[in-house]
């Protein structure tokens, strides 16, 4: 069997987010998916699979929801099935930034679509910063990219006050790129910038997943493979699966063909690469 993955997230305002998950738990069951769907208040993310039917009539009905008629999904395939189970699950955040609520549906940086972010990553003036965590960065990245070595999305504000306060100091108001896996962390992030402070804010539209699937190679600005949370681990140009696989006493991912230096218990050590 061949399943469809598709990766989503809307931000909106949802009144009843336990209704909605519940509704959505009783088509995902109908349908015979699997992946994650987190509901919260400020609108709904996840990544889902199965058939193409199931898929195309899970993503009818998200996009019926209040305020989600235009959600933007990512879609790839797989040959085997990347989760193994259907979760739903109702949180205060959709991602946790644990920044009180920053409205990214109307305060997030700007968009870029492919194009226009190589030309602006190509600028040395501009500050390219890496959104996501230490193992994730450690796959690949875009060059000349921040890595802010953090180990969750919730660090991320307390390393961003300690580098903006270093920007100030250098009377320093850059354009700052920001950039995630599908971009649902860049949607909090760039508006947690925006609130600190800095008016240039951008961010890659549809995040490295949709650059991966649209920039011709000879044209990419990406370095290494990216980061996925399923079965497949990393995808490369094309959205094609990468060279990457899991320690299963680890957690961390580390080159297929590469001796791998597992931490063991250490959960929180820095990933490498072998």
């Amino acid at each position: 069997m061949s399943y469809t993955v598709a990766a989503l997230y809307h931000f909106t305002r949802f009144d009843d987010p336990q209704a909605i998950a519940a509704n959505l738990k009783a088509l995902c069951a109908e349908l015979g998916t699997c992946g994650t769907l987190i509901v919260a208040g400020e609108g709904i993310n996840g990544t889902v699979a199965g058939d193409v039917d199931a898929i195309a009539a899970l993503i009818a009905q998200i996009r019926a929801l209040p305020g989600c008629a235009d959600t933007d999904v990512k879609y790839a395939q797989a040959h085997e099935a990347p989760f193994g189970r259907m979760k739903i699950k109702v949180k205060t955040e959709i991602v946790t930034l644990g920044a009180g609520d920053l409205d990214p549906a109307n305060r997030a940086g700007t968009h870029l679509d492919p194009a226009d972010w190589n030309a602006l990553i190509a600028d040395p003036d501009t500050v390219i910063i890496d959104t996501r965590n230490a193992y994730e960065v450690a796959c690949g990245t875009f060059e000349n990219a921040i890595d802010p070595a953090t180990r969750s999305f919730r660090e991320f504000p307390g390393w961003f006050d300690d580098f903006a306060a270093d920007l100030k100091a250098q009377g320093r108001t850059p354009k700052i790129a920001m950039f995630c896996t599908g971009g649902i962390r860049c949607e909090k992030s760039t508006a947690l910038v925006k609130a600190r402070g800095f008016d240039d804010v951008y961010h890659l539209k549809g995040g490295i997943l949709r650059y991966l699937e649209e920039m011709p190679q000879a044209d990419s600005r990406w370095q290494g493979d990216c980061y996925v949370f399923d079965e497949r681990v990393t995808v490369g140009h094309g959205l094609k699966p990468g060279d990457f696989t899991t320690c299963r006493a680890c957690g961390l991912p580390h080159p297929r063909e590469a001796e791998h230096d597992c931490p063991g218990d250490e959960l929180g050590a820095w990933p490498h690469r072998g």
